[in-house]
This record gives structure tokens, C-alpha cells and sequence, in this order.
């Protein structure tokens, strides 16, 4: 059991969903953010820090003390590229390097599947080993989030997991998200066998639940200890109420689904053409 969690981002989505699914009676939250944080319910064993993952003296006493890091915090969305640099990219370096100072041995990356987003679909799983092919700035910054998990693994003997996040949600929102779909109860599995799995060293895997119509192979995060419970055909119906979408769809043709498409080109729009 790791008594004591520090969990950045933990405002967004996936740490709210998070917060109470990893909860357990003799084992400690310490949520960071810097946007509010409920407060805690009445018996909830949780910590609450508001701070920047970009600030190294907040992140170096956040982790002093905890046992594992999970880190969620970051800009979720594609943004200006300075923008992704800081909070991403150099949001990550302080992460690990507060990690290693503290001496947390245990570091969970979010990661993303936009990290290899121009990848085309094909009839097989995507391996959780793709070479980088990222779709936008945000990919880049998944990409270079990984490398430095690598590289603090390699280095100072860290383990390091970087999951490559499909789409947690409540439910699937779309037809993509009936292949990409991570339940938030399987999403909890999965940290929890990240967590635990004895002497991982540097691991890629993909997040995503046992879906029907699944694009990834679970063989990583599987030989980690996890087992999907949840699948995403369930809701099939409802999404598909309208009709099957077009599989030429830019949403169905690669593995970023939208984000390969000039709508997501924000180099041009910040150079204005």
C-alpha cells in the first residue's frame, strides 16, 4: 500500500475522477493545483496544496514525505507553444527533479495517445512502444514528457510510468471514444497497478479500457498487474443513435482523431497564415 499520494493537477478531470476512486483508509492524498480544490468530505484523508507544477520550491515540499507521485497537472488542451513549453514541458522536469530530490522512488506520468497522433489506424493493436509521431504541441510536450521519465529512470534509477491516456471520461463522448475510452474505474486500476508493480523501471503503456472496439494493446499495462473490468460497447447504442459515422472521418482515420486536422495548426494561427 503507498500511504501517501501526491497527485498534481488534481482539479482537472482525471484527478477528480481520481480523488475518491484511490482513496483507501491508511492511505493519504496530498492534492496539488492551482485552481480551488473541494475541501475534504468528513473522514476523507486528503492534504491540499495550491501551487504550480512550474514552481520548483512549491513542487520540492509538496513531495517531501509521499511515497509515489502521480502527475495529471498541465495544460490538457492544445495551446500556444510557449505556453506548452512552460507548463508541460518544463512543468514535468520539476516534477521529477522535486521527485528525486525528495527521494520518491515512484513517478506515474499522464501521457497521451496524441503522442503518436499521426499515426494512421490500421486492422492491429497500436503497441505501447510507438516511436513519437505526435499531433500538436500538446503531443510534443507528451513525447517530451516521456523522454524525460526515460531519462530520470535511466539516470537516478527512478521508476518511471508514462500512460499514454486514450479518453477517461464518465462515459464515451463519441464514436472515437468508443475505441480510446479509459473508465474512470479502470483508470484507477491502472494507477493502482503502476503504483504497486514491484521494480517496473521505465514503462510505456497505454490507458484505455478492454473496449470491443479497442485500437490499443493492453499487453504493457497488463503485464503490470492490470486487468480491465469495463468496456465501452455498453454505451455503443446511444452513441451511435445518429448513425454510424464516416470511417473516412478525420475523427476515425488516425489515432488523434481531429487534432491531425488544420483546426489544430497552431503555429499558423499564431504566425497569422
Amino acid at each position: 500500500m503507498t500511504a501517501r499520494i501526491l497527485i498534481t493537477g488534481a482539479a482537472g478531470i482525471v484527478g477528480t475522477l481520481m480523488r475518491t476512486r484511490l482513496a483507501a483508509p491508511d492511505r493519504t492524498l496530498r492534492l496539488l493545483d492551482i485552481a480551488p480544490l473541494p475541501a475534504a468530505e468528513d473522514g476523507e484523508r486528503v492534504e491540499l496544496v495550491t501551487a504550480s507544477v512550474t514552481d520548483q520550491a512549491a513542487m520540492d515540499e509538496a513531495c517531501a514525505g509521499v511515497d509515489a507521485v502521480i502527475h495529471l497537472g498541465g495544460h490538457s488542451l492544445e495551446r500556444p507553444w510557449a505556453e506548452i513549453l512552460d507548463v508541460n514541458i518544463n512543468g514535468t522536469h520539476v516534477v521529477l527533479e522535486a521527485a528525486r530530490r525528495a527521494g520518491v522512488s515512484r513517478v506515474v506520468l499522464a501521457s497521451s495517445n496524441h503522442a503518436v497522433g499521426y499515426y494512421e489506424r490500421s486492422a492491429g493493436e497500436a503497441g505501447d512502444y510507438l516511436f513519437p509521431k505526435p499531433d500538436t504541441y500538446y503531443g510534443v510536450s507528451k513525447v517530451a514528457l516521456e523522454a524525460l521519465g526515460s531519462l530520470y529512470a535511466s539516470r537516478y534509477g527512478m521508476d518511471v510510468i508514462a500512460i499514454r491516456i486514450g479518453s477517461c471520461f464518465e462515459k464515451p463522448r463519441d464514436a472515437r471514444m468508443l475505441s480510446t475510452w479509459l473508465s474512470p474505474d479502470d483508470g484507477a486500476r491502472l494507477f493502482e497497478a503502476c503504483l504497486s508493480a514491484p521494480s517496473p523501471g521505465f514503462r510505456v503503456v497505454w490507458g484505455v479500457s478492454d473496449n470491443t472496439r479497442r485500437w490499443f494493446s493492453l499487453a504493457e499495462a497488463e503485464a503490470l498487474g492490470y486487468k480491465s473490468s469495463d468496456d465501452s460497447e455498453v454505451f455503443a447504442s446511444e452513441i451511435l443513435a445518429g448513425g454510424s459515422p464516416d470511417p473516412d472521418s478525420p475523427a476515425l482515420t488516425h489515432l488523434g482523431g481531429v487534432w491531425c486536422t488544420p483546426e489544430f495548426d497552431t503555429a499558423v494561427k499564431e504566425a497569422g497564415r
